[in-house]
């Protein structure tokens, strides 16, 4: 396994083929993504430990997705087991999987903390519990609240290292702590094409946002904006977990397995 460096715009190619994807397998994917969804809110519930467990089951859950996306690009249906990959490959990849995960925890834990000392990150949500109407006062308060922007800024670096990890304990047979510094390390080397991908995303998600709008005023105005609101946001989102697969697939080679090599930038389509 060796890293593969991309131009910055095969940002904007992973992008597509999340979205080509998913279009293959729409109620599949999106049905996938819900399922996880649903674990992770029923298992959150759980006294004490509940908000623990949904984290750490994080990798595991995005590499099923990651799975199903490339069964879908392959032309085959992605079952509801795919969801389940990273416990069917064995008991040690098994295990290194819920290990990456109580790390996951642990990093997200840590930086909801450090932004907790601050007094921001957990200040603004608290008054948007406690009110029963969202005022430009509370988003100001939001926006500007030191917390939140040091708890963004940590993240960073823990997204880095967790975002080619489950991929890598689970493709490659990388332990959990050197998947953390090959996924960094993969990130850095391909920040261009990762920016790209992200402000693609965001552009993507903003240009949604106005047609949901726009559909909303059309067909009756708020309550009519919140029937499309949901389905909406599930296709996105699992548009958009339908791309990670891509991110991962270009960012390392197989030294044994020349068939890996990534798509040209250019079409989009597999070399």
């Amino acid at each position: 396994m060796k890293l593969h460096l991309v131009p910055a715009l095969t940002g904007i190619t992973w992008v597509k083929l999340g979205v080509k994807t998913f279009f293959r397998q729409p109620l599949a994917l999106s049905g996938l993504f819900f399922m996880f969804m649903a674990v992770v809110s029923v298992v959150s519930l759980v006294p004490v430990i509940g908000s623990a467990i949904s984290l750490l089951l994080v990798p595991a859950a995005t590499l099923g997705l990651m799975a199903a996306s490339r069964e879908a690009h392959e032309g085959r249906f992605p079952m509801p087991t795919t969801l389940i990959t990273a416990f069917r490959s064995g008991p040690v990849r098994a295990q290194h999987t819920l290990v990456l995960g109580a790390m996951y925890a642990g990093a997200l834990m840590l930086v909801l903390g450090a932004a907790a000392l601050l007094g921001g990150a957990g200040g603004g949500a608290e008054v948007a519990l406690n009110e029963a109407e969202v005022t430009p006062e509370m988003v100001r308060s939001t926006l500007f609240s030191g917390g939140l922007w040091l708890a963004m800024v940590v993240y960073v670096p823990v997204m880095m290292a967790f975002w080619h990890a489950p991929a890598l304990v689970h493709w490659h047979g990388v332990s959990p702590v050197k998947s953390l510094f090959f996924s960094a390390a993969a990130c850095w080397a391909n920040k261009g094409a990762m920016l790209v991908y992200g402000l693609s995303w965001v552009g993507v998600f903003m240009l949604m946002g106005l047609v949901i709008s726009l559909l909303g005023a059309m067909l009756g105005g708020t309550q009519a904006m919140s029937i499309i609101l949901y389905p909406s946001v599930l296709f996105m989102a699992s548009m958009f977990h339908a791309s990670i697969y891509f991110t991962f697939r270009d960012s390392f080679l197989a030294d044994d397995d020349e068939a890996l090599a990534p798509p040209n930038p250019a079409t989009g389509d597999d070399a």
